[in-house]
């Protein structure tokens, strides 16, 4: 197999040792040796032939275009482009594979040329920071493993895959698979019923051999996903303000299988929004909807759990603050893609194929890669700034909350409202008084506010409301009773009057 060619590019005078090290450390590499050939400036013999025309041929001719960016913009030419940039913009303009590392200076001790062009890598790849030549190494040899990963060079299972001989279906809970079955029947005409054997369900997903379970078994069907894979929760934050500030007005760390995860997120942070109802015009039901749409939410949330790298410590973590919603994951884009491919139709490669499959079949997620142009045609639809996607170490989700947007529903209220309801009136509370409408069943409730996690609804919502006496159940005295129903008490209209 011919060798794939590196291009290692820098300011000449800033990265020499660095240079030289990376040359090195690629063609001593036992595994990297026989897959890859370097070239840097050093290597150039001395020729009549202009420099610069020399190594933009080299440009054209490598496979991998490596950049390395600190402080110093270099010598420019007569359009004032240093000979590095011209490099960027060549391999750039041929469709190259380009590896960006850049140093972990302040923006002030860059020559202001530099800035701007670290903009600009920015904007059309994913990049990686270092600050001395262990974290350099470091991040060329994850990069070009994942390279050679993606080029089918080499061929690695995927983490949700792997076999994990320590578990095996006793592990899993048969519930969760007969539940998992009657909706992606429901929702994509999955061809088994409850009926079938857990085994052979599981077989069909590819989830189990003779002998053991895969880790995506674990993660969707397990009885305690977090005793195999302790990092595979989710923490959710929520803040009043606009930065990281102590102490946290709402902290959740939330376990379990997948489902779980994606549902109990998603209700906390539809918990700390703003829910606004419509007149009911010629409508019966009272229509609402929250501040952000939850099919941004949702798609976020989803695309963090599923996609994430499950070998990280990292967790996934949610935080609303006042102007906005950030959700972090310890994952990365596929090798060779940008954020800006991620607003356009694209194919859908997912990071972890076996998780990825009963999501899709339980309508949790797409198979065509419009996820998040869904996001951002919601966004605008809705009004709101669209939807910023970050890849740094981790990726970033930012969604924006409307600029106008109030506590009106959302934080507490504490004291009198018309002199009849005391103590904390909570957001979630609020939800529950204005979308109560004559008698309602919980679930109807809870359907109306797009809730499905049960425990945290009746804690957080319809057991404050009752503590409160704004709410009222039909049948007191039997609190599971099947027909049982809520209404609000006279405390509870007077409070739906202000809050309307």
């Amino acid at each position: 197999m011919e060798k794939k060619k590196i291009f290692i590019s820098s300011v000449q005078s800033e990265f020499t040792h660095e240079r030289q090290a990376l040359n090195e450390y690629i063609m001593s590499d036992p595994l990297f040796g026989k897959f890859f050939e370097p070239f840097i400036f050093e290597l150039l013999p001395a020729m009549d032939q202009r420099a610069d025309k020399i190594y933009l041929r080299e440009v054209e001719l490598c496979d991998i275009y490596l950049c390395l960016i600190g402080k110093d913009y270099g010598s420019e030419d007569i359009n004032g482009v240093s000979p590095t940039e011209r490099e960027f913009d060549h391999a750039t303009i041929h469709n190259k594979t380009k590896l960006v590392f850049i140093t972990t200076h302040t923006t002030a001790k860059r020559h202001p040329k530099q800035v701007k062009f670290i903009s600009k890598a920015q904007d059309i790849l994913v990049r990686k920071r270092f600050a001395n030549i262990v974290e350099l190494k470091s991040a060329v040899y994850a990069s070009l493993v994942r390279y050679l990963e993606e080029m089918e060079i080499i061929r690695t299972i995927p983490f949700d895959a792997t076999f994990d001989f320590h578990a095996n279906i006793e592990d899993l809970v048969a519930e969760k698979v007969k539940n998992f079955i009657r909706i992606a029947k429901s929702k994509r005409g999955f061809p088994m019923g409850e009926e079938s054997p857990i085994s052979t369900i599981l077989y069909h997903l590819n989830l189990i051999n003779e002998f053991n379970i895969t880790n995506a078994a674990i993660l969707l069907f397990g009885k305690e996903p977090q005793k195999f894979f302790i990092n595979s929760e989710v923490r959710c934050a929520y803040f009043h303000g606009t930065e990281f500030t102590k102490p946290i007005s709402s902290y959740k760390v939330y376990k379990g299988d997948v489902f779980q995860l994606v549902n109990q997120a998603l209700d906390f942070v539809l918990s700390k929004l703003d829910y606004s109802i419509e007149t009911r015009k010629e409508n019966v039901q009272i229509s609402g909807g929250y501040e952000i749409p939850k099919e941004i939410i949702a798609e976020a949330i989803v695309n963090a759990i599923v996609h994430r790298d499950y070998t990280s410590n990292g967790s996934v973590q949610i935080m609303l603050f006042k102007d906005r919603l950030e959700i972090w994951n310890p994952g990365s884009l596929p090798f060779g893609w940008t954020t800006e491919k991620l607003k356009k139709l694209h194919s859908s490669i997912p990071a972890n194929p076996l998780l990825a499959e009963p999501m899709y079949l339980s309508g949790y997620i797409e198979r065509l890669g419009t996820g998040t142009t869904d996001m951002i045609r919601i966004a605008h639809k809705a009004g709101l700034k669209e939807p910023e996607f970050i890849q740094d170490e981790i990726f970033r989700a930012i969604i924006y909350r409307p600029v106008s947007a109030n506590s009106q529903v959302t934080g507490e209220v504490t004291g009198e409202v018309t002199g009849e309801v005391t103590g904390e009136v909570t957001g979630e509370v609020k939800k529950v008084i204005l979308v109560l409408d004559g008698e309602m069943k919980r679930s109807e409730i809870q359907k109306i506010l797009q809730l499905k996690h049960n425990d945290y609804f009746r804690t957080q919502y319809i057991l404050p409301a009752i503590e409160l006496k704004l709410i009222e159940m039909k049948y007191p005295e039997n609190p599971n009773h099947p027909n049982q129903k809520y209404q609000l008490t006279r405390k509870g209209k007077e409070l739906k009057k202000t809050i309307k």
